[in-house]
């Protein structure tokens, strides 16, 4: 959803630092953990995966996390002709917001910028077992549409956590805007790059022919 239909301002750094602090004073983390290599939701799966994380600090975290995607939302803009490519979509396909925020701050952000309407659902971390780059809010879609096959599914985002779920959920993506260096890194290769949301319907045409 951020960068790919809002052209929010979250400041990602202050989240993870916010969340590797956090960690870091109840003792779920190494001081000397290079924090800027991994993603918040990274940060926060591995405290889980300890099995020592409190509810009270997760509640803490989930706060700090919150706190800043609610600043980089205000008032955000739509990326370059979203409206009118969702208009066109949703003539003939299901579309779906997948967001590791949470779900209302999602929804209020869509319905602020007027394009809400457009999508059937909008899943956010609450639906989630994991954040991304898990697979588990892909599942969640599929598993809501059982009649559509995860082949029929492409899941466009612009960054590679979004191209590792796409890839653990064997459906196609497709990068917009993304950073190529980034992808290749974590070994996420898109069927397709655009810089222009129009050219998005260039290449569902395209994927639909090989389907």
């Amino acid at each position: 959803m951020d960068n790919t239909l809002l052209q929010s301002a979250i400041d990602f750094t202050k989240m993870k630092r916010s969340v590797f602090e956090l960690l870091v004073d109840d003792g779920l983390c190494a001081p000397n953990l290079d924090w800027h290599s991994h993603t918040a939701s990274q940060l926060i799966e591995m405290a889980r995966q300890s099995g020592k994380l409190k509810q009270e600090t997760e509640a803490r975290i989930w706060d700090a996390v919150t706190e800043c995607e609610k600043q980089g939302m205000h008032g955000a803009q739509l990326e370059p002709y979203v409206p009118e490519v969702l208009a066109e979509l949703c003539e003939d396909c299901h579309l779906v917001v997948l967001t590791n925020n949470a779900c209302i701050a999602a929804q209020e952000a869509l319905k602020e910028t007027g394009i809400g309407h457009y999508f059937d659902h909008i899943v956010g971390r609450e639906q989630m077992t994991a954040l991304k780059p898990s697979a588990s809010g892909v599942y969640y879609v599929l598993d809501h549409y059982p009649d559509v096959p995860a082949e029929n599914w492409m899941f466009v985002g612009d960054s590679w956590i979004d191209g590792k779920a796409a890839k653990e959920g064997n459906i196609a993506f497709i990068a917009y805007k993304g950073n190529r260096n980034q992808m290749e890194k974590n070994e996420v290769y898109p069927v397709a790059h655009i810089e222009d949301m129009r050219e998005l319907m260039d290449s569902l045409m395209w994927r639909k022919e090989q389907v």
